[in-house]
């Protein structure tokens, strides 16, 4: 009871808790969603496979760092569970937010429209916030991480702030979620580097030492975790692969769409436009307050890393979200610096529209509408599974077909072509080799070693899906079983 009088009597708290509850409220749906997300079904394969003791990158593969199938293995392949865990790091998210925001702003109002509107776009379809991709576990990382990088007081003994230490730390935990954290690693460097800039640049090298302590310190947080991954992955003897998948694919990944005259072209122009806004802050750093120098560096490297593969897919948004809010917060408290930031917010959202498409309503409100209507009773589960995906339903009638058919059978490994791997998780198989779609053996030149996992673990079933041209996969030990919406299935019979 105390507690609850506390947070009713104090306005800030009582705020926090609306927040809080808004939030939770529009992230509800998100916890009762049929498996239809195609990269969550891969996650979840991945997390199924190392709970079977398969080692990541070497006996099961995906190209992203380990640390989210890592979480979807500890969670299981529960879906509800995992969209669960995701619902709690977005609540220490929204949390982590109004500590920073109480930070950067003395207006309390401002602290509170970051807060409210981050939480918005942290809790909604459009942005695809709905769903459990990395980033939706990477924010609540970077933003306490801000929150301790942001509070470091260059004046005093550098040595004695653990906490930078600690901020470097988290961002390489969000970075082991998803690379792109790199990027708000290079803003919070450069934030340390040049609020310990003295007023006027000398190239003495007792100034350069001064003024570099403060990053260095949390560049060694950074490196620490980063090393210790690596050497685990030595270990068990997946380095190479772990250095591919993670690091040497990204690079072709990136360039794809980056082409511009030459490869990574568009890339280099987009870096050379970041570049000459950083210089720019760093010039008017005498003249632009902590917070403002904070919150335009963040912003603009979250722009970057927005557009830095340049595929206009939803969830990358949200590496934006946090710095976006913070800028509307600077709007509304500093009203001297908007020349400045509301161009700056402007550009942002323009480009993001452009690029991703504006937020629209009507899908957004269509999301719930349909899990009231579901709820409630109004809707079958077919046509609740359709409003996902039209192809929902038939991914849980092959998984039905599949629980039916290996009941009592030990080798539960089949094989999907196709890129929908959900139905793995739905029938509580794993496939015969390293990949779980087919873009990724098409990608990575796999087929003869998919062929040959094939032959080795011999799947109880094929499945295949017309979502992908037909594998040239040699099918002679299998015979045609049924057909179940558009795909076939396979058994084998020797």
């Amino acid at each position: 009871m105390k507690f609850l009088k506390r947070i009713f009597s104090d306005t800030e708290c009582l705020s926090l808790f609306l927040i809080l509850t808004f939030f939770s409220l529009l992230r509800l749906p998100s916890l009762f969603e049929p498996n239809w997300y195609g990269d969550e079904g891969i996650y979840q394969v991945l997390g199924h496979a190392m709970r079977e003791g398969r080692i990541l990158y070497s006996g099961i593969w995906d190209n992203k760092p380990p640390l989210l199938y890592l979480t979807y293995a500890l969670v299981g392949i529960d879906q509800f569970w995992i969209r669960f865990f995701s619902y709690l790091a977005g609540l220490l998210a929204v949390y982590a937010c109004f500590l920073l925001s109480k930070r950067l702003f003395t207006d309390r109002r401002s602290g509170l429209l970051t807060t409210g509107l981050f939480a918005f776009l942290f809790s909604i379809p459009a942005t695809e916030a709905n769903i459990a991709n990395a980033e939706n576990f990477m924010l609540v990382f970077l933003l306490f991480a801000a929150y301790f990088v942001y509070g470091t007081n260059p004046t005093k003994d550098i040595w004695k702030q653990r906490t930078l230490f600690l901020g470097g730390i988290l961002v390489s935990v969000a970075a082991l979620y998803k690379i792109v954290a790199v990027f708000d690693f290079a803003a919070f460097f450069l934030f340390l580097a040049i609020l310990s800039l003295p007023k006027k640049l000398t190239l003495q090298k007792e100034a350069i030492l001064t003024a570099g302590k403060p990053a260095l310190l949390f560049a060694t947080g950074c490196i620490v975790p980063i090393l210790l991954t690596t050497a685990y992955f030595f270990s068990v003897g997946a380095l190479q692969p772990f250095l591919q998948a993670t690091f040497t694919n990204n690079v072709s990944y990136v360039g794809y769409k980056n082409y511009f005259l030459f490869p990574q072209g568009l890339l280099i122009a987009k870096l050379f436009i970041l570049a000459g806004f950083t210089l720019f802050l760093c010039w008017k750093r005498t003249s632009l307050p902590k917070n403002a120098l904070f919150i335009l560096l963040w912003f603009a490297f979250s722009l970057f890393n927005v557009f830095f593969s340049q595929r206009p897919y939803t969830h990358y948004v949200l590496v934006a979200i946090a710095s976006s809010s913070l800028l509307v917060g600077l709007i509304a408290s500093e009203k001297k610096y908007r020349r400045i930031t509301l161009p700056l917010l402007g550009a942002g959202a323009l480009a993001i529209s452009m690029t991703f498409g504006p937020i629209k309503p009507a899908r957004v409100y269509g999301y719930y509408i349909n899990f009231i209507q579901y709820v409630a009773g109004y809707k079958t589960t077919r046509d609740y599974q359709r409003f996902f995906d039209s192809d929902v339903p038939r991914d849980y009638e092959i998984a039905e077909f599949i629980n039916a058919h290996l009941e009592n059978n030990k080798n539960r490994i089949i094989f999907i072509w196709g890129n929908t791997a959900q139905i793995y998780t739905l029938s509580n198989t794993l496939p015969p080799g390293r990949y779980t779609v087919a873009y990724h053996i098409a990608s990575e030149n796999a087929l003869s070693e998919t062929q040959l996992a094939i032959d080795n673990k011999k799947p109880s079933f094929i499945i295949l899906l017309p979502d992908s041209p037909t594998p040239q996969l040699l099918l002679t030990a299998y015979t045609f079983k049924a057909t179940i919406g558009n795909a076939s299935i396979y058994e084998r019979t020797r």
